[in-house]
């Protein structure tokens, strides 16, 4: 039992990385409808602007998120303009299709340019904490993962209230919906495309530093978050910002279970297996709205 405890526990913390990493895919797709899964590329190279920023500067991993977001941030709009800005011109399904040709061959030109400026070596961060954990019992809830749930939750609830609260929120909300309509409104659809695409890349550089926090980076990393992410979009579904996060907990709760009881070798398949499952019964996903 105690074991069973100690992987729910861990695969809830997961989880809360999982649907961090799908926040910025989800915006990505359901504001510009174009599938990125380049997505991962850029969780691991906010992990290596975070690694930088730790080992040269000294900075906290935790303090120097604002600044990979900005960096961050900064790529997104880079890769925007360079290549989705003619994506977006096409209807839907072409832009779908375009998005997955581009991105993959982005995938490729980023891994050989991290192999290139950071060597193929895996880097991990180390800081005084990063064993610190706290202890019930015999139950150990480490403080960087619980950290990284508590930053993923403050994002998800941030960029809601931008959604709900705020003007320009308005702005990629009815873009989202009906882009040709939203220009006719006076919504300047470029600048949505822009920002949102920005803000993806943001929120994916941030969990880039939970990653090198609590695992570690290297440049083949990106292809294995940006399935996870994918998964968890499709467990909650589209428009459900909130929704990601409890998603993404409850697949890292199915895959920490499943290391118990059936076998690491099996947490993969069951992610799939659950990814196919909610494709069957609801495809909207367990927190979308039926179109």
């Amino acid at each position: 039992m105690q074991l069973v405890i100690q992987s729910a526990i861990s695969g809830l913390l997961i989880g809360g990385m999982y649907g961090l990493i799908a926040l910025g895919l989800a915006l990505a797709f359901g504001v510009l409808k174009v599938l990125n899964v380049a997505h991962g590329e850029l969780v691991m190279l906010g992990g290596y602007v975070t690694f930088f920023l730790v080992a040269v500067v000294g900075l906290d991993p935790f303090l120097s998120m604002p600044l990979v977001f900005v960096a961050t941030f900064g790529v997104g709009v880079l890769l925007y303009l360079v290549l989705f800005r003619f994506v977006v011109r096409f209807d839907i399904d072409t832009r779908i299709k375009n998005s997955l040709l581009i991105s993959f061959g982005l995938v490729l030109i980023l891994q050989a340019l991290a192999v290139t400026f950071f060597t193929a070596d895996e880097r991990a961060i180390i800081t005084d904490y990063s064993t610190a954990a706290l202890t019930f019992e015999s139950i150990r809830v480490p403080f960087i993962r619980l950290a990284g749930l508590l930053v993923a939750v403050a994002l998800s609830v941030g960029l809601q209230q931008l959604l709900d609260r705020t003007t320009f929120g308005h702005a990629i909300k009815a873009t989202s919906e009906d882009w040709a309509l939203a220009s006719l409104a006076g919504i300047d659809i470029r600048r949505v495309y822009l920002v949102a695409f920005a803000i993806s890349a943001g929120l994916a550089g941030v969990a880039g530093t939970l990653i090198a926090l609590g695992f570690s980076v290297s440049p083949s990393i990106g292809l294995g978050w940006t399935l996870k992410a994918l998964i968890v979009v499709v467990l909650a579904g589209l428009g459900s910002i909130r929704g990601l996060i409890v998603a993404g907990m409850l697949l890292g709760l199915a895959e920490g279970l499943a290391s118990v009881w059936l076998g690491g070798a099996y947490r993969e398949i069951v992610a799939l297996g659950a990814f196919l499952l909610v494709l069957l019964v609801r495809p909207q996903g367990l927190f979308g709205r039926r179109e």
